[in-house]
Formats: structure tokens, sequence, C-alpha cells
């Protein structure tokens, strides 16, 4: 069964220098590089991630896609401390300082370096869609159909639900757990995340299997969008 924290500093004792660990990290961090590594390892330009909790992930494929400036980001005051632990720890040269944002604002932003809100290559966004609310589901798509280039992605990994079913029994017990935990969290249908794609003039998902019953969704920026 998927396992949820929704602030890892609330459970979790940082290093002295503020880094935290994520057991969650060592266990899926190569899969869910062999689904979006095809792509990042070929490209250049901003990469911004959601929800970048510890910073584990950026340090550790930040460095595989060196032609990518890999923005993170996060709400959390212990994350944003441990990614900017993690970044300096690492030393990864096209990593860059953590900024606060919060997708249950509409209107959310992003700074690259100097420039507001500037074009994406992709966004990244793991483990966070089941530990918040529908409304920062729907912000995430809608900013990727401002902010993302032509043919540009999105990635989201984590536990998904497809066509109204679950794809394991641990998913089901995880689902019920999360709704329990907050009403507002929940598994999200890979059907309703694909509505939002189409709203935000973005393909439907390409769906990557990866372990613990999880998914990587890509979805596709389309040619004809402005």
């Amino acid at each position: 069964m998927a396992q949820f924290v929704s602030e890892y500093g609330k459970t979790a004792k940082p290093a002295p220098d503020g880094r935290l660990d994520a057991p969650s990290f060592h266990r899926n961090h190569e899969a869910i590089w062999s689904a979006i590594g095809g792509f990042l390892a070929t490209q250049s330009g901003n990469l911004l991630e959601i929800g970048s909790g510890t910073g584990q992930h950026a340090t550790a494929l930040s460095p595989r896609a060196p032609g990518i400036t890999w923005w993170p980001s996060d709400i959390y005051d212990s994350h944003l401390k441990s990614i900017a632990a993690w970044r300096a720890y690492s030393g990864a040269a096209n990593l860059r300082p953590p900024q606060c944002i919060d997708l249950s604002n509409p209107d959310w932003s992003w700074t690259g370096g100097a420039e507001r809100n500037a074009v994406l290559t992709a966004m990244l966004c793991i483990n966070v869609l089941h530990i918040s609310p529908w409304h920062v589901s729907k912000n995430l798509f809608a900013g990727a159909g401002r902010f993302l280039r032509k043919q540009g992605r999105l990635f989201v990994y984590g536990p998904f639900r497809r066509d109204g079913a679950h794809t394991s029994p641990s998913n089901a017990a995880f689902d019920a757990s999360l709704r329990a935990e907050n009403p507002e969290w929940g598994v999200r249908d890979v059907s309703d995340l694909n509505g939002l794609a189409r709203s935000a003039g973005l393909t439907e998902a390409e769906i990557s299997s990866m372990p613990a019953n999880n998914l990587v969704l890509a979805f596709t920026r389309a040619l004809g969008q402005n």
C-alpha cells in the first residue's frame, strides 16, 4: 500500500543541515526516471517541480537532464529548508533554489531567475494530487496550459483510479484512509484528469505503470494551442 506524508517536517527529524529523508524516494525515483528520462534527457529549458517535498527527487534526477534547468517548489517551510539543504549538499549545477508555490491559488505563478512565469519545457508533480483538494488538481492543469511550451509535458506520479476502478485492493484501502483523514483528499481518476487536460489544451495521458500500483501520467501541450 502506498504511504502518504503531507509534511515530512512534522513526522521526521531532519539532519543538522535541514535535510529530510523520505523512504518513498528510495523506492520510486529510479522507476520515475524510467518514465520521464527519455523526454527530459534530450531537452533544454525550464522544468518546474510542484510539491518537491524533501528535495531528494530534484537532487537525484536533475543531473541526469543536464540541458534542463530544474526549479523545485513547495508550500511548507520545513520542505523548502530541506530542498535548499539537499541542493547545497549535492552541488547539482542545474538545480535552482526552491520557491514557495501554493496551488490552492488559481492564479498561481512562478519565477525562473528574473523572469516571472517563464515558459516551461516540463512540469513534474510527485505524490501530491491524492493529498490535496480537487481544486489543486484543477489549478495544476490550468497552470500547465498557461506555462508549458508547445509539446511541453506535464508528468504526474502517484496512485490513480482508472475508469472509476482502483488498480488494486491496497489502493482502495489507501483511498479510504485518505478520505477518512480529509474528505477533500483521495485517489484521483485518470479519466477526470484527462478532462482537466483537455480543458487546458493538453493531450490525454500516456500511462506508464510503476511499482506498488502507482502510475506516471504524461500530458503533452498540443501543437495547436497558443
